[in-house]
């Protein structure tokens, strides 16, 4: 049996389920309901600077179209890093589909992942294997969206529920826990955006989970600029902050001014700002600023959120870690070349 899984590239590992898997997950994401959103927004805008227009009403088409298409990516990108062979890799669109049909994101994710590791398992085993291996995929596909995806999105809404009812009547309490956690999922290498839109995060708890998002990825930049060319900045603030994970492994003092910082700024965005987001920016932070679009689409392109935005996650973040890392360098606890990046 070992063998078998070993010739077909299926690995039991929870490493490639849980991490690299959700990791192809969120690609799948960004690459049909994320930027189909924005590219809606911009829409809608344009809309109401410039009124009746066919280019924004291509824009909000296109974005409807990609918005729509969010499980087929996912199917695809799960496949992908699971190295799908070719027909199960263009079923997978399929069976993204029918899962996220029945299950939300979550349920597309768990019926692509199941249904791509049967489909590995039939390939190029008959003769018939045009026929045979989507006919398994599909199969498989369609019976865990039936079964299992619908329990699955159930149960990720009810957690998502939880922690946006407990965030309402906690906000204080529940900004620092929702703040920190999604910042350490989001610098871990686990996708925080993927989390998000999963549990269907919304309201104060996504305004929570963009601060703390927003407060690793601009403070890591920070932090970075004295080890790192200047470009760099543009990678982890405007990218992601998992690119220092392996520093994070060596010197674990380099995380500890972004989660303090994460700390500080959610009850701030909860109690003070009243801070508000969507499922699909509340994992995202800074990332292509997304989590900024998002936020701006949900409160109002109004000037005090303009404000509101640029000072949670821009500038609080990046004086905020920047003074606990100065301490800590103080201190003789991160030193030079700590925040040192391979890119």
């Amino acid at each position: 049996m070992t063998a078998l899984l070993k010739r077909k590239n299926i690995s039991l590992s929870l490493k490639v389920y849980f991490i690299d898997a959700l990791s192809a997950m969120a690609l799948g994401l960004f690459s049909t309901l994320i930027i189909g959103l924005i590219v809606k927004t911009l829409g809608d805008q344009t809309l109401i600077w410039f009124g009746d227009n066919i280019i924004s009403k291509h824009f909000i088409t296109m974005g409807l179209t990609a918005m729509g298409l969010m499980g087929a990516g996912i199917g695809v990108a799960v496949a992908h890093r699971l190295q799908a062979p070719p027909l199960v890799l263009f079923s997978s669109a399929v069976t993204g589909m029918m899962g996220a049909t029945l299950g939300g994101p979550a349920g597309s994710f768990v019926a692509s992942l199941i249904a791509c590791e049967f489909g590995k398992l039939v390939s190029k085993e008959t003769q018939l294997d045009i026929l045979v291996t989507p006919f398994i995929t599909l199969l498989t596909g369609s019976l865990v969206a039936l079964s299992i995806s619908p329990l699955i999105a159930q149960l990720m809404t009810s957690l998502g529920a939880i922690i946006i009812e407990a965030t309402t009547y906690q906000p204080f309490f529940m900004g620092i826990i929702v703040s920190m956690i999604m910042g350490l999922v989001l610098t871990a290498p686990i996708s925080s955006a993927a989390l998000g839109i999963m549990l269907n995060l919304s309201g104060l708890a996504a305004g929570a989970a963009t601060v703390g998002c927003a407060a690793h990825m601009i403070g890591f930049a920070v932090m970075g600029l004295k080890d790192n060319k200047p470009a760099s900045f543009v990678s982890v603030g405007l990218g992601t902050s998992m690119l220092h994970i392996s520093n994070i492994v060596k010197n674990p003092w380099i995380l500890l001014p972004p989660v303090l910082s994460s700390m500080i700024l959610g009850p701030i965005a909860t109690v003070y700002f009243k801070m508000s987001n969507i499922a699909a920016g509340s994992g995202m932070g800074t990332s292509g600023l997304v989590g900024q679009f998002t936020t701006l689409t949900t409160m109002g392109w109004t000037q005090d959120v303009l404000i509101a935005v640029g000072l949670l996650h821009f500038v609080f973040p990046a004086l905020l870690t920047y003074g606990f890392y100065r301490y800590l360098v103080h201190r003789g606890k991160i030193k030079t070349a700590d925040l040192k990046l391979d890119i």
